[in-house]
């Protein structure tokens, strides 16, 4: 079967010939993600496969996977698409009134991190920290703060990077029901205010290429299906595999792309290589 890589990693992997031999002939680079935390949603413009991120928002994950589970989301259009922001969908009326008939979810726009959880090619943002968390990008309390809480542990919240799910509400922060999106640009001001469960692993492309208005004029774009890939059949499951952001070959990819981006480099500005079977 043809091996897949999304574009803007392919670009990266190919501007450094040392690096891409290096990843090619070492398999502790990669990782194989839990089949329970990986969505694959067909949509009528394409694929997107994301995985979702427990450790980040263990409530809002639970949710998604057992309204998933239950095909909820099956046929369900992007109803509210903002070219230089993100795609909503996940409204069972279409139009971002409706919901579940699951009770609200209480916010989790941070979670708590301690030593057994550090961050993956850390970095620094003011007197932050910065890094991954799985494929999920994050900003953390310095973990040296750990020595100061009851728990041991810092606030660390999602970055709404291209590519990430979040969780749509009301104004009430514990507002968030079935709805979500997903990222087409960054956005920092939704980080800490908005619940962060996930990141696109392939389908970028296909986030952009949906139509977008406030509200979608007919025909609105639709998820088609969406499953977890544990519950695909055998032989409709794709192959995932993910480098893994704890490895010498993803240090060695956002140095480079650090060093490329300047200044103003975030960890946003990097995209997580992916190869689909």
């Amino acid at each position: 079967m043809k091996l897949a890589y999304s574009v803007a990693a392919l670009a990266l992997l190919a501007a450094t010939a040392p690096l891409q031999a290096a990843m090619a002939q070492t398999s502790s680079d990669w990782r194989t993600p839990d089949p329970q935390n990986v969505l694959v949603v067909e949509t009528n413009k394409g694929r997107i496969i994301a995985e979702l991120s427990p450790l980040a928002a263990p409530a809002h994950v639970a949710r998604i996977r057992e309204l998933v589970q239950a095909n909820f989301y099956d046929g369900l259009t992007f109803f509210r698409v903002i070219d230089s922001f993100m795609a909503q969908t996940g409204d069972p009326e279409n139009t971002g009134a409706g919901g579940s008939d699951k009770p609200d979810m209480t916010a989790e726009f941070t979670f708590r991190r301690g030593a057994d959880l550090p961050l993956a090619a850390p970095g620094k943002a003011g007197s932050n920290e910065t890094g991954f968390v799985g494929a999920l990008p994050v900003t953390s309390q310095p973990a040296a703060l750990a020595v100061m809480t009851a728990d041991r542990k810092v606030a660390t919240w999602g970055n709404f990077c291209p590519g990430v799910l979040g969780m749509a509400r009301a104004s009430n922060p514990d507002s968030a029901n079935s709805q979500f999106f997903f990222m087409r640009q960054y956005y920092p001001s939704l980080d800490k205010t908005y619940t962060a469960f996930g990141r696109a692993l392939s389908g970028i492309d296909v986030i952009r290429a949906i139509k977008i208005g406030e509200p979608v004029p007919d025909p609105q774009d639709r998820m088609i299906s969406v499953r977890l890939l544990a519950d695909l059949p055998a032989d409709k499951r794709p192959s995932v595999q993910v480098m893994d952001t704890r490895s010498p070959a993803f240090a060695a990819l956002v140095a480079k792309r650090r060093t490329e981006v300047g200044p103003s480099f975030t960890n946003c500005d990097v995209e997580i290589p992916v190869q689909i079977k």
